[in-house]
């Protein structure tokens, strides 16, 4: 009789393979509240690399990080029409506190535009305060109706940047520089994804926003997911809050602003565009643990080994773990590794010593070999590197292989349907035909130029635009 397979097999049940990972790489539970997530200590590593790498970025592009309150009064919110609109179907409104029932209802952040703007009008007085650059990492709350792990949750983590800027131009330079030089180079060269970055059309945009740019990346089942989106604000919320500053000439000037987000979905997209049959599989750049050694029986000298080989990996620059675990059986614990997707596993039993070797397993093209002890230490770090780049070309292959060309609405509808990406000229759909595909429950995920840059305005000439089913 067959064994089981360890998971579902994505041909014959993506989400059911998606939930089964979720849950045997001990990345995440589901909280006791419908919506929310239990993080485990595996799944929240990812996203502290991921809080590592992006910080980091964010601060090259001149933000600092500050903290704003979770609890805004729900009269902020009214002040953008749009905005407002925009998110009321997803709010969680406190009315009650301290057994008593309050003057005026709160809301759980469900993004920070507004509390943070009621500060920015008070910290921005003149030209010399700008730009005014702010960044946090926080929680937010938006009640979600169709709850998927990492994906969509009611409550999640993310970072979200705010910033106030002298002219128009500023601020859309910035907010073009967030989307390549922090998002699109985290993505691409971190999480090993090769996003597509765009445009949103004006039925998609962030609400209360003159401009959304996006990065959409394409999953193994075809479907696209939004990564991170930055936001053209214009001088929308700086007439709401009265954020003015004095400029050069003595003139009180409304500002021009910008905000800026990417969140613990990006977990999810790194699950769904590089796991496979067998589990995670985890580029070397971010992972927590790029290379597991593993004694596969508890003899002294085998001990002695395994923790010789991470010492000498360690002073490589690897990030390693020893797991000399044995009365634990090997096949779990190699299984276990595996389906948490770590890149490299060194092997070493009493037999392997005999030969001076170890096994070297690499969980992303998955291969086994034998090599010398000696030589360990020395192959790791080029193997990993080999690996990322390895993960991104499967990226780039699938989003290219999963693209068509059409010039219908019936024609999108059908490829997205079918599981992959329509391009077409948005001289030919336009919003009526958007429309017309929202009915079948596909969209339109960004607006591209016809050379697959980012286009300037959404009426350009040339613009393509790229439909597909979306997470």
């Amino acid at each position: 009789m067959a064994k089981a397979p360890v998971l579902t097999p994505q041909a014959d049940d993506f989400p059911r393979w998606y939930q089964d990972l979720i849950t045997k790489a001990e990345l995440a539970d589901n909280g006791p509240v419908r919506g929310t997530m239990v993080i485990r200590p595996y799944g929240y590593g990812l996203w502290e690399r991921m809080q590592q790498e992006m910080d980091a970025r964010i601060k090259r592009a001149g933000a600092q990080n500050a903290y704003f309150p979770l609890f805004i009064p729900q009269s902020y919110l009214t002040k953008e029409a749009e905005h407002v609109e925009g998110f009321a179907p997803e709010l969680a409104v406190v009315t009650h506190g301290g057994g008593k029932e309050l003057d005026e209802p709160v809301v759980v952040r469900p993004t920070s535009e507004t509390v943070v703007n009621a500060s920015f009008a008070k910290w921005v007085q003149s030209y010399r305060d700008l730009p005014l650059l702010i960044n946090q990492w926080a929680n937010v709350v938006r009640w979600e109706m169709r709850p998927r792990v990492f994906l969509r949750t009611t409550e999640f983590l993310w970072q979200e940047g705010h910033t106030a800027h002298a002219t128009y131009e500023e601020a859309r330079d910035y907010a073009a520089h967030i989307h390549r030089e922090v998002y699109a180079d985290f993505m691409i060269n971190v999480l090993g994804i090769d996003v597509v970055l765009g445009r949103k059309t004006a039925a998609e945009r962030f609400a209360g926003a003159v401009n959304t740019l996006t990065l959409e990346g394409v999953m193994r089942d075809g479907k696209a997911l939004q990564m991170g989106t930055s936001h053209e604000l214009g001088t929308n919320f700086a007439k709401a809050f009265g954020t003015h500053y004095l400029s050069k000439d003595g003139a009180q000037e409304l500002v021009w602003q910008t905000s800026w987000g990417s969140s613990t979905r990006m977990v999810g997209g790194l699950i769904m565009a590089h796991g496979d049959d067998q589990g995670l599989r985890v580029p070397p750049r971010l992972a927590p643990v790029q290379a597991v050694v593993l004694a596969i029986k508890d003899d002294p000298a085998v001990l002695e080994q395994v923790h010789a080989i991470g010492e000498r990996l360690t002073a490589a620059g690897v990030r390693v773990r020893v797991d000399d675990r044995t009365d634990t059986p090997f096949g779990r614990r190699a299984v276990d590794w595996e389906l948490k997707g770590v890149p490299v596993r060194i092997e070493v039993g009493p037999r392997d010593l005999e030969n001076g070797t170890a096994v070297l397993a690499r969980r992303i093209p998955g291969s086994k070999e034998s090599v010398a002890l000696s030589a360990v230490a020395g192959l790791v770090p080029d193997l990993l590197e080999e690996d990322q780049q390895r993960l991104l070309s499967e990226s780039r292959i699938r989003r290219r292989t999963l693209t068509s060309e059409v010039t219908t609405v019936e024609e999108a509808a059908e490829a997205a349907l079918a599981g992959g990406v329509a391009r077409i000229p948005w001289a030919t759909l336009g919003e009526e035909g958007e429309a017309r595909l929202a009915e079948h429950s596909v969209s339109v995920r960004c607006l591209v130029a016809e050379d697959g840059s980012v286009p300037d305005r959404d009426d350009a000439p040339g613009n393509v635009a790229l439909v597909a089913r979306a997470y």
